[in-house]
């Protein structure tokens, strides 16, 4: 698809745009620079204005969805790819679901310690990021959780009819969001973020639009195969981690939260984008 393609669908995308986020619901390095996340305070406060980008190239949705594993064991740390991103099997959560359906309160602990985690990842322009104003103008990718994408979908399904619903991806129907970031009860919180009025992006100068839409990143890359090891190779590391007994466990520094499913993740973590990126640390510094 070219770029000329692209804006005629602009407008009249929405729907379909819905239609397959709601399909895809139903089934790295520590350091990369392609990626920004917002520069918190002291407090844990932060503010930034971003703009969420269409899809890249031949490339159907502007995100992608992805599920990864990071917790410690006796073994040391496990930080992986979940299979179960793109439909494989993980030896991860199978343990969890055997360990959850034990119905041992203790046992529903470790899955939760050990459950999958859960980002997004889109294409965006920063528009202002008063912490590190030289990110302005520049494109990049985001990793985000669900809280932030529940927001998108409440701007693409609007609940009440005076509310016009837009696509927060299209370049000229689109919407700033203002990233509104506070520490409330302890976890990082995202719910005063918000859409801003629909508006064209650079005046809507096809020129300029495309010059930034080719700079974009593939997000298809995310889910590659080459992402996820082989479900033996992970076992065999999952093994070497927890040892012989699958309920041996180390507590890291995540508080435990409760939760309904053993591969559900809670977002108060994953919500900056840096849950990974987060045991990485910990796992590097160790």
């Amino acid at each position: 698809m070219n770029f000329a393609d692209m804006k005629k669908k602009s407008g009249s995308s929405t729907k379909s745009l819905q239609e397959k986020i709601e399909k895809s619901e139903s089934k790295n390095s520590y350091k990369d620079d392609r990626f920004w996340r917002p520069e918190l305070d002291k407090s844990s406060n932060g503010y930034a204005v971003i703009r969420f980008l269409p899809a890249f190239g031949q490339e159907d949705l502007p995100f992608v969805k992805t599920y990864s594993h990071a917790f410690q064991g006796p073994g040391g740390w496990f930080i992986e790819n979940c299979p179960t991103t793109t439909g494989g099997k993980c030896p991860v959560c199978e343990a969890n679901n055997k360990l959850w359906q034990s119905g041992l309160d203790s046992d529903k602990d470790i899955a939760r310690a050990r459950k999958r985690k859960m980002q997004y990842i889109s294409n965006i322009l920063v528009i202002s990021d008063p912490a590190n104003p030289q990110n302005e103008g520049k494109n990049f990718l985001y990793k985000y959780g669900k809280k932030i994408f529940d927001k998108i979908n409440e701007a693409m399904s609007p609940e009440f009819e005076d509310e016009k619903a837009i696509n927060p991806f299209d370049f000229w129907e689109g919407a700033d969001f203002k990233l509104k970031v506070r520490k409330v009860a302890g976890y990082i919180n995202y719910d005063k973020s918000e859409f801003d009025s629909p508006d064209a992006l650079f005046d809507g100068q096809d020129s300029v639009l495309e010059e930034l839409w080719k700079k974009q990143y593939s997000l298809q890359a995310f889910v590659a195969e080459d992402q996820f090891k082989t479900y033996e190779a992970l076992k065999v590391k999952f093994e070497g981690v927890v040892g012989e007994d699958v309920r041996s466990t180390e507590k890291n520094t995540e508080t435990v939260e409760t939760a309904s499913e053993p591969t559900t993740a809670r977002e108060d973590v994953s919500e900056e984008g840096d849950a990974l990126d987060y045991f990485e640390r910990l796992a590097n510094d160790s």
